[in-house]
């Protein structure tokens, strides 16, 4: 067993030398990751909050913005850089790019915080209104930067997602997704934003969602993080289910475990920057779907590390993160 999950002679994976040591753990043994275990984007973060565009600049020496949506997404969620990075995107022409993709990935985030995760009937029509100004303003710069850079495939991921709470229709929305997949036809953040939307709730079939991961992990080779996509599309069956036990069923179960085994738990498996948050979207769906034989393995290597995605799709994700750790 250990073979299969480490490698030849059991060997676990070598330490990385950037790796934040592991805060002070809560009476449960988990702790929240922060700046996705690594002391480079710990960096970036900081420079990020001071509003320091040299910085950042400098702090982003190490990562491709335009391939990495994960490091993006540090930026994106980062609350104040909406205050200072437009003055970047005006000055700083030599990086005018970067700048556009990282205020239009956070002008995104930025419009869905003044949505709120409401259901559509319960958003006032102001929250509305500033939605789409901000959305608005996402598309125009990320449409720039993917002009600007057309190597780059975070512009086409960003824009999924603004499309889809635009509502631009399938026509654009489908355009987009080809557009990014022409650019790195196995980008799991890209074929993760096409699964929340195929889901019903934005317009999508029963079963359609599901259809999409699987015919895309089936072409992914092993060790390749593309597996967290089956394990994403059962979590999202779980969100539109009435039934909160709908995935506790063998062939969900059994399908899990293989596409675990297969990505996260295969000894070909890089520990890139932010691998934990790809072990926390299977132990989310293992754990929804009473998994035992992978469930333990994914706690294991976790080692309390806790990521809020996807977790954030349950009420209290943390209590549920500890919960499933300690049944595991």
């Amino acid at each position: 067993m250990f073979d299969k999950l480490f490698g030849r002679g059991g060997e676990r994976p070598a330490a990385d030398p950037h790796a934040l040591p592991a805060p002070r753990r809560l009476g449960n043994g988990m702790y929240t990751l922060r700046a996705l275990g690594d002391a480079r984007v710990l960096a970036l973060v900081e420079a990020a909050e001071a509003g320091d565009w040299t910085a950042v600049k400098a702090a982003l020496g190490p990562f491709d913005l335009g391939r990495d949506d994960q490091i993006l997404g540090e930026l994106a969620e980062l609350d104040g850089v909406q205050d200072w990075i437009g003055r970047a995107v005006e000055e700083d022409k030599e990086h005018r790019a970067t700048a556009l993709l990282i205020s239009g990935a956070r002008h995104i985030v930025w419009g869905w915080e003044a949505r709120t995760r409401a259901s559509a009937v319960d958003v006032t029509p102001a929250q509305w209104r500033v939605f789409h100004e901000r959305l608005r303003i996402a598309e125009d710069q990320l449409l720039e930067a993917a002009e600007l850079r057309p190597e780059w495939v975070t512009p086409w991921r960003r824009l999924l997602t603004s499309g889809r709470g635009m509502s631009l229709g399938p026509a654009v929305n489908e355009t987009r997704l080809d557009a990014a997949l022409r650019r790195d036809p196995l980008d799991p953040e890209t074929h993760i934003e096409w699964v929340s939307h195929l889901q019903p709730r934005w317009s999508g079939a029963p079963g359609e969602a599901l259809a999409f991961a699987r015919g895309a992990f089936a072409d992914a080779p092993d060790g390749h993080r593309l597996g967290c996509v089956i394990a994403v599309a059962h979590i999202e069956d779980w969100v539109e289910a009435d039934r909160k036990n709908c995935l506790v069923t063998p062939d969900i179960q059994d399908e899990l475990l293989d596409a675990a085994e297969r990505s996260v738990l295969h000894p070909a498996y890089v520990r890139r920057t932010g691998w934990q948050q790809d072990f926390n979207a299977f132990a989310m769906a293992l754990s929804l779907a009473s998994e035992r034989i992978a469930l333990p393995q994914v706690f294991r290597e976790l080692r309390g590390a806790y990521t809020s995605w996807p977790w954030r799709y349950m009420a209290q994700p943390e209590k549920m993160y500890a919960r499933a750790r300690r049944n595991a």
